[in-house]
């Protein structure tokens, strides 16, 4: 055998090799569990907000990590299995986006070794996902936002808007016989001498039933609470809330986007940046118990001018200077 054709058959075992090499090098990359009980046109900006936050600490996807995404879109009763189903592909981290102790506990039911990085809207340990924001301890650490604390405002805001109206109505994801959920937006409500009634729906088509009801409580405004339930299901709650002309207030910048009247709730892109930021450093080997809690308190305020023009609403001058965000 010439030394020319050794040398070829040596290059094409080393191509042989290739595939074995790639493979053990993607191996090598860590992977990101992300499980939301939303939907992927919700949380694009979020999603968006939490790579970009990846990438300030070094991780690129596709590069140096990979992300497996679950949704549940608004139900929250899939989270267990889709939680089941992430943890079986070996995930580094696990991001549960919106999800609450519910989907801690499933991670945790599978695998308590697993990091967890939460985000929420809530107070976290109120609702019981830390015992404390400084010292989370365990294997979980997270990001909150301002969502729940400010439903008072959400119901001032509502008033600004519409200061004739002394009738209005909360819609909750709630079933029948449950107290109200948000005593803090009864009190809100109660103190500018505010008739509220509470609207319950627990799935698509209640949120119909409880809009019918509008009319006979002869509610004249109305505030959307924060839900899976609703938050996925923006276009048809603001189709709704057009068709019976009732004004109404949402938590989110998106529903004032596809046509809502007003959103005021807690900034949704910066807690899954700080969720990026947290992930990397749990992936570079500091332990999540040692990372506290993040809390984001910027808020925004969003006005439809259109949506209030077709509702016959003269937006007031005080709110429109203090909108972070103005549609026309």
């Amino acid at each position: 055998m010439t030394i020319a054709r050794r040398a070829f058959i040596t290059l094409l075992g080393g191509a042989a090799a290739w595939p074995v090499v790639a493979t053990a090098q993607q191996a090598a990359v860590p992977l990101v569990g992300w499980l939301s009980t939303r939907s992927p046109d919700v949380e694009g900006a979020a999603a968006a907000a939490f790579r970009k936050g990846l990438a300030e600490i070094g991780y690129v996807e596709g590069r140096t990590v990979a992300i497996e995404s679950h949704w549940a879109y608004g139900q929250p009763e899939r989270i267990p299995a889709l939680a089941a189903e992430l943890l079986r592909r070996q995930v580094s981290v696990m991001v549960t986006v919106a999800s609450g102790r519910e989907a801690i506990e499933a991670i945790r039911a599978v695998n308590p070794n697993v990091p967890i990085v939460f985000t929420t809207g809530g107070d976290p340990v109120q609702i019981g996902m830390v015992p404390s924001l400084t010292r989370p301890t365990g294997n979980i650490t997270g990001v909150s936002s301002l969502q729940v604390e400010v439903g008072p405002k959400v119901i001032e805001l509502l008033h600004e808007l519409v200061p004739q109206t002394t009738n209005i109505a909360f819609l909750a994801n709630v079933a029948a016989g449950d107290p109200f959920p948000r005593p803090s937006v009864l009190a809100a409500a109660q103190s500018l001498g505010l008739t509220l009634h509470l609207l319950r729906a627990s799935n698509e088509g209640s949120i119909d039933d409880a809009f019918a009801a509008l009319p006979k409580l002869g509610v004249g405004g109305l505030v959307i609470d924060i839900a899976p339930l609703f938050t996925t299901r923006m276009d048809q709650l603001v189709a709704l809330a057009l068709r019976h002309r009732v004004p109404a207030v949402y938590q989110l910048r998106e529903f004032a986007v596809r046509g809502g009247l007003a959103s005021y709730g807690g900034d949704q892109t910066e807690a899954p940046r700080v969720a990026g930021l947290y992930v990397g450093r749990i992936l570079k080997g500091e332990k999540a118990a040692e990372l506290p809690v993040q809390r984001v308190t910027k808020i925004d305020l969003t006005l439809n001018l259109k949506t209030a023009k077709a509702l016959g609403i003269t937006v007031p001058i005080t709110l429109l200077g203090r909108a972070d965000e103005v549609i026309e």
